[in-house]
Formats: structure tokens, sequence, C-alpha cells
């Protein structure tokens, strides 16, 4: 059995085409991210890439829609989402395939 922290990660991205990686792909990448209260994000889109967030806690907004605890969001390419953390939380984020240059800032 081997043992990792997340923190030991990039912005705690784990897998995917990028070093440090548990295990070096380009056809996908995971995250486990954690934000404050009141944390935000721009919006931004994927020209290439599915992104799924897994919510591991509640309450946040995308997109100005109140999401809840294991709530899975599927943002296809070209869909823009922004966020904002209602309540301390944490996601899991899973994006497919894994294109380190494919995010675009709205």
């Amino acid at each position: 059995m081997n043992v990792y922290n997340l923190k030991d990660f990039i912005n705690w991205w784990f897998i995917g085409n990028f070093e440090p990686s548990l295990f070096k792909t380009d056809l996908f990448e995971i995250a486990v991210k954690k934000y404050k209260k009141w944390d935000k994000e721009n919006s931004h889109h994927h020209k290439i890439a599915t992104e799924y967030t897994i919510f591991n806690t509640w309450k946040f907004k995308m997109n100005n829609k109140i999401f809840w605890e294991w709530e899975i969001v599927e943002i296809l390419p070209w869909n823009s989402t922004d966020f904002e953390c209602i309540e301390d939380w944490s996601c899991t984020v899973v994006k497919i395939p894994c294109i380190m240059w494919d995010k675009y800032i709205d």
C-alpha cells in the first residue's frame, strides 16, 4: 500500500498528463478541490474537454444555481461556468481528456 497527500500535488490535481501525478495519462484528469465560503471563480469554458464536478459537501452556486451534496454537474465543451461558495465545501473534478491548455476565461 502506498499513501499520498493531496497537498503534494499542484492545485490538488493528482491524475493526468502533468507532474507530479499518481497516474500519468492524457485520457482524463482528476482533482479533489477544497474552497472556503465566498471563494469565487470567474466564468470559463473548455473547447475540447468535458468536465464533471461532483459536490462532496454542500452548498455551492454555479451559474446562479444552487447545488447540494452528491450532485454531479456535467459541463460540455463550449459551455461556460462560474462558481461561488456559499459554505466551505469540497468537490471532485474529472476532465476528459486531459489537455492542460484547454481553459478559456470568458
